[in-house]
């Protein structure tokens, strides 16, 4: 998995834990609903300047939309 991906994954369950739709979380990050919708879809790399303006967005660092979440093993 790619960082995009890592990101579009993390994105899309951040904001779905805050039930917050891709037009709400656009408007509070200053960008356009279909820019964030093309991020979620890893259809576009966002520069660092939008990680930070959606992680602000979120309430969260800007580092944790970049983490890997950890698997959980089956024992």
């Amino acid at each position: 998995m790619d960082l995009n991906e890592i990101m579009a994954v993390n994105l899309r369950r951040k904001r779905h834990d805050l039930q917050m739709t891709q037009e709400e979380l656009a408007e509070r990050a200053g960008l356009s609903a279909r820019y964030v919708g093309a991020i979620e879809r890893g259809d576009v790399s966002a520069s660092v300047t939008v990680l930070g303006q959606i992680a602000e967005a979120l309430g969260i660092e800007p580092a944790d939309l970049l983490r890997k979440a950890a698997r959980l093993s089956k024992s």
